[in-house]
């Protein structure tokens, strides 16, 4: 029996994880009663799929697939996030598209899947009670939805496979040729369905599977299928694929998916399970704390995570490295390669302000409010100034504060120096250059610093500063001491939580006209409220988009927005990101700011072809491929 092998590593081996852990050679030494009969055996063998499903969490790099944990630094946070409009890579810049050749998602999903197919075959035998059994169907069929969601929003239509094979039936009976786009998004959910069926509300620890979690993966698939069923004009393709409905869905479809996702959704909202962690914050400041520390430990949150994914062992193989890669280079300890992830201007432009609700509030830095000029300092120009930099985000929703590191802001007790440059007494720029002046017995430094160990941002040497003027703050623990090491980070992730599947339902009900409105709009203003807004907005796209934006940053939400809803291509086509760059005027002894393209950055151009990627081995399994590849 091939499911056998895993049970002395199981019992031998319960903190490990590997991916071949259900893929040994059959072995006649334990039965699988053996492990089953053993709740640290269940355990094992049950954390080891956790370990490797398709979760995008802080080990989800694009290029390299599933659970990417390695010790090789020049990874340097290859993150989703960095590939969107959200943030900029400081050292890795012009990678859209790059997982286009995306072969380990492919590889790793069927892995993945032949290991759940394993599961559920060997459930019917196992002498275990019904409540344990039904425990492990409800998982298993959790585990198979969230494999071909993952499968399905990256390369369409793909093989439904539901049986291990077997190599003595012959090559061709393994050959399983691609089901269409609609009959992979219709398994998965159904998948969803079955799981609901068997699982429970669990016992609050939010690390494995309850049913909750289940309708939150059907609420994000159902969402991303009808979207795609909706705005798939936005970027048609051709081709064989195309005709064969390998890829695509008729809009027609689009309703039947937006109910399916409004139906999950309603069915978490109004059952009253959930709640937003800290939803009546007393003002902006403890709006902003609680939102940040929400993400340092998902556990104080228990109330809004629906599911989550643990961590609790440092290294390769078991914890993550966004503490490091993340952290300004002010506190990057002993680490070499900080400062990684650079939040964008255009991220934080969209963030409403509280004087002005209901609309994104673009950073003003002029008297005559121009925030479409990117062109860089211009004496002509009269810019706002301000004695301390962190005045012109005085008025900015506290989720931004709490999302990113503004200049000279306080992380850890240390004030966060980002500067990129200084105006002489005589008018005369400094910028992007090594630069030093004295004025009045006072040294004064393009970085606002003497030396780069001292500053964290727009330092021309290495990648190790901030290239946007903001640094990256989600996540981070404030407990966290960097060390030449990599992957300790042991911070749990959030994978879903009640904000999303509030954001999920809205969408859906705008964009469908069906559902409850009223609990649709009572949610995103609940949302609102927890960042200290006092007032309510009404329900449309533009609204329930922003908030999705500001609300799921950084959780690896925005690069699949974009996705299915076909704004990518759109979006990149030969687009540099944006900068906000504080300059400390000496004529005036005040800082101004300057809305910039990010220094030194590349172009980057979404293909339309990348909305799917490209099946490897198709030479030998027959497949038909995707577009344009």
């Amino acid at each position: 029996m091939r499911f056998q092998s895993i049970l002395i590593i199981a019992l031998l081996s319960m903190a490990g994880c590997n991916d071949d852990f259900l893929d040994l050679e059959p072995t006649d030494k334990i039965s699988a009663d053996a492990i089953f009969s053993s709740p640290d055996g269940i355990n094992a063998l049950m954390a080891n799929l956790y370990a490797h499903a398709p979760i995008e969490d802080f080990n989800s790099v694009s290029t390299f697939g599933l659970s990417w944990n390695s010790p090789w630094p020049n990874q340097a946070g290859w993150y989703p996030f960095i590939m969107t409009d959200d943030a900029v890579g400081s050292q890795h810049q012009g990678i859209i598209g790059w997982e286009g050749t995306d072969f380990p998602w492919w590889d790793g999903g069927y892995q993945f899947n032949l290991n759940v197919n394993t599961l559920m075959e060997i459930i019917p035998q196992l002498e275990i009670d019904q409540e344990t059994k039904d425990q492990l169907k409800g998982e298993a069929y959790f585990f198979r939805a969230y494999t071909y969601y993952a499968l399905a929003k990256r390369y369409g239509g793909v093989p439904l496979i539901t049986k291990t094979g077997d190599i003595n039936d012959g090559i061709e009976s393994l050959n399983i040729p691609r089901n269409t786009e609609k009959e992979t998004w219709d398994f998965a959910l159904a998948a969803c369905d079955t799981a609901v069926m068997y699982l429970g509300d669990g016992d609050g620890a939010r690390k494995r599977a309850t049913k909750w979690a289940a309708l939150a993966l059907k609420s994000r698939a159902a969402l991303h299928a009808a979207s795609i069923a909706k705005y798939w004009s936005r970027a048609p393709l051709s081709g064989d694929a195309v005709n064969e409905g390998l890829v695509g869905m008729a809009s027609s479809e689009a309703d039947h998916y937006y109910a399916e996702c409004i139906s999950a959704s309603e069915t978490i909202l109004k059952e009253g399970l959930f709640s937003l962690y800290e939803a009546s914050p007393g003002s902006p400041e403890e709006a902003s704390e609680n939102y940040r520390a929400m993400f340092e430990n998902p556990n104080r949150a228990v109330n809004e995570v629906i599911f989550m994914k643990g961590y609790n062992l440092e290294g390769d193989e078991m914890g993550s490295n966004q503490d490091n890669w993340g952290q300004p280079n002010q506190t990057r300890g002993s680490w070499p390669h900080p400062g990684r992830f650079n939040p964008t201007l255009d991220l934080a432009d969209v963030y409403e302000s509280y004087s002005n609700p209901g609309q994104s509030s673009p950073i003003v830095t002029t008297l005559d409010a121009d925030v479409e000029n990117y062109d860089g300092f211009d004496p002509s120009r009269n810019y706002l100034e301000f004695d301390h930099p962190m005045e012109i985000f005085a008025d900015k929703d506290a989720r931004l504060s709490a999302t990113v590191i503004f200049p000279r802001s306080t992380w850890k007790d240390t004030e966060i120096i980002i500067q990129g440059g200084f105006i002489q007494p005589d008018g005369t720029p400094v910028l992007d250059q090594n630069g030093e002046i004295e004025v009045d017995g006072t040294m004064y430094y393009t970085y606002g610093a003497s030396s780069p160990s001292f500053y964290s941002g727009f330092s021309t040497g290495g990648f190790n500063h901030t290239r946007s003027g903001f640094g990256f703050k989600k996540f981070l623990d404030t407990k966290f001491i960097p060390s030449r090491f990599m992957n300790r980070s042991t911070t749990d992730y959030i994978d879903f939580r009640l904000a999303e599947v509030i954001l999920n339902h809205a969408e859906a009900v705008v964009e469908s006209g069906n559902g409850d409105a009223t609990l649709a709009a009572q949610g995103i203003n609940a949302l609102r409220h927890r960042a200290a807004h006092p007032t309510d907005i009404p329900l449309t796209l533009e609204n329930v988009l922003r908030e999705r934006r500001v609300e799921l940053v950084f959780e690896n939400k925005r690069y699949w927005d974009l996705t299915r809803r076909r704004e990518y291509h759109t979006l990149f086509s030969n687009t540099i990101r944006h900068s906000l760059i504080p300059v400390y005027d000496l004529r005036v002894m005040k800082y101004i700011f300057i809305r910039a393209y990010v220094p030194w950055a590349v172009p980057n151009t979404f293909l339309e072809k990348f909305y799917y990627r490209s099946i490897p081995g198709i030479g030998t399994n027959g497949l038909i491929q995707n577009p344009q590849y």
